[in-house]
Parts: C-alpha cells; structure tokens; sequence
C-alpha cells in the first residue's frame, strides 16, 4: 500500500477518483518525460506522483459542473 493515505491526501470533500486520475496522469507525464530524457528512474512513476500530490507540489482542481 502506498503511504501517505488517501485521506491524508483529500481535503475539502474531494473525490477519491479524482485524485487517481490526476496521479494516474501525473505518472504517465513522468514516465513519458523520463522517456524524452533517456533517464532511468529510482523509483516508480506513480509513488512519485502520489508523493507530488500529498507534498501539495501538484494539486488537482474538480471541475464543479461535473459534481452536480
């Protein structure tokens, strides 16, 4: 199981699926950017994504016509 929790990460009554999506997306511009670079990574795309998200380096915004 990844760490930090999924909790730790939401705030403000966010969606849990909305945050998979970002990190998913945000993984793939990593692994495609490493790619470009020809670059080996240290560790894997999506726990730096997550990592990203719960250091507020990356936020994702919901769009509120959606939730209704």
């Amino acid at each position: 199981m990844l760490r930090p929790a999924v909790c730790q990460i939401l705030k403000n009554n966010e969606s849990t699926y909305s945050l998979v999506i970002a990190v998913a997306k945000r993984a793939r511009e990593i692994t495609d950017d490493a790619f470009e670079d020809k670059a080996i990574l240290d560790e894997k795309p999506v726990k730096t994504a997550v990592d990203e998200f719960a250091n507020n380096k990356y936020r994702f915004i919901e769009d509120p016509a959606v939730k209704g």
